[in-house]
């Protein structure tokens, strides 16, 4: 498993492209990783046949263990292939995190079931009154209460892996009712009839199981190492400013007509963001990382910009920002906005922000806090803009308001600085020909 991004510890496999017995050369795609941030494509490093996958689709490993063999038609891997398997067995890898033992490879596991009773028939994963499951499917299975011969298989020659006891705890299990006068066994004595009785009301007890477990993405892993990280070691402190975006909003009109021949639109985000880079060019302080024994001042603005997917967030980079037109910003937000969706990002298009955004406005969210993400000194939480009444010369008047959050790192951005660079940006959205002064 090779490191395939600047923070990556371990990767999911998604998808082998090459099987077992097909031939490989150097440079040539075989699979496709998970990493933190996106899925990657994994390259042979040799010439030869692909001898054994070691880690199956789904199957997590860390960086620098062995996934797969890749040797001569005729070359004996029996040892190294056996060294491999076992060396993953010592990490603690299994289905959630080295991926699956191949059949050939795998030994003969004791049943489950007790003596003189046979596995349940309609079971693929019962061979000879064998039961043939991962070890953490029998883990599972133990702590869940899960009779292993009563489940059917779908790994690789019908072995019971984590998804078929996860399957089966969420099917409920099945408690037979006895009908009123038949004898009911209690502690393995023989039971005297029951009379007739008065029939209660049903108790309506919910079906199906009672919680789910839903293993961590590579993605959702690192956010929260990267949260740890943050939220407790880095000082936060929070400033929040309203913003007046009427001026802003008939800018974002005026450009959109202009755009419109040529099909493109602009976002109040992409205006944001122009106005925030233009904002750090003038208090570069505000533009820092914090390195423990140094503090960094950026000359080039490179804003992150917060993108939800499906298992958290991504912050792809819009670089040089305050050389960039709000139209190109508004394009080049969308393109990579849509490739992080997709996990397609390369590492250099979401590694090096100097200054992060968060907007949450879309979403109905008036007013949050962010997280800083580390080494940044700061990042903004932008809410939505609201009508709300507010007094002007004596008058109560309407007006489109947004509020701004700035969560400073006060080892590097101090009160008067965080709201000197507030000020700045405010001025720049409540006038927007500003941003090109």
């Amino acid at each position: 498993m090779e490191a395939l991004s600047p923070t990556m510890e371990e990767g999911q496999v998604v998808k082998w492209l090459k099987s077992e017995g097909d031939d490989v050369t150097s440079g040539e795609i075989i699979a496709e990783i998970e990493t933190d941030k996106a899925t990657m494509e994994l390259v042979a490093r040799g010439d030869g046949v692909l001898r054994a996958i070691l880690v199956g689709e789904g199957g997590t490993a860390s960086v620098g263990e062995v996934i797969a063999l890749i040797g001569a038609a005729d070359e004996d891997i029996s040892e190294l292939k056996a060294a491999s398997l076992s060396a993953s067995e010592g990490n603690g890898a299994g289905e959630g995190r080295g991926g699956v033992a191949l059949p050939d490879a795998e030994p003969a596991a004791p049943t489950d079931a007790p003596a003189g009773v046979a596995p349940a028939s309609g079971s693929a994963s019962a061979i000879d009154g064998r039961i043939k499951a991962s070890p953490l499917a029998r883990r599972l299975a133990t702590e869940s209460g899960v009779e292993l011969s009563a489940v059917s298989g779908s790994g690789p020659a019908g072995r019971i892996v984590k998804r078929d006891i996860e399957a089966a705890i969420a099917t409920g299990p099945t408690v037979p009712v006895a009908a009123a006068g038949t004898p009911v066994p209690v502690g393995g004595g023989t039971a005297a009839p029951i009379s007739a009785a008065p029939v209660a009301a049903p108790v309506l007890v919910p079906s199906g199981a009672e919680f789910e477990d839903v293993p961590l993405s590579q993605m959702r892993k690192t956010i929260a190492r990267r949260l740890t990280e943050s939220i407790g070691p880095v000082p936060h402190f929070f400033l929040t400013i309203e913003v007046d975006m009427g001026r802003a909003m008939e800018a974002r009109r005026t450009i959109n007509a202009m755009l419109e021949p040529e099909g493109r639109k602009i976002s109040l985000n992409d205006l944001i963001i122009r106005a925030t880079a233009a904002a750090l060019k003038r208090h570069p302080a505000c533009n820092a990382h914090w390195l423990g024994d140094s503090i960094r001042r950026f000359n080039r603005v490179h804003i992150g910009v917060a993108v939800a997917v499906k298992d958290g967030l991504i912050t792809p980079i819009i670089r040089d920002a305050d050389l960039k037109g709000v139209a190109h910003i508004g394009a080049e937000v969308r393109e990579l906005a849509g490739r992080a969706r997709e996990k397609k990002l390369q590492p250099d298009e979401y590694t090096g922000a100097t200054f992060s955004i968060s907007n949450l406005g879309m979403f109905g969210i008036h007013e949050f806090t962010a997280v800083i993400n580390p080494p940044e000194a700061g990042i903004l939480a932008v809410g939505g803009v609201e009508e709300i009444p507010v007094v002007e010369a004596g008058q109560v008047v309407v007006r489109n308001r947004m509020k701004i959050t700035m969560s400073c790192d006060h080892r590097v951005i101090d009160g008067a600085l965080g709201a000197a660079f507030l000020a700045t940006l405010k001025g720049m959205l409540e006038e927007p020909a500003a941003i090109l002064v």
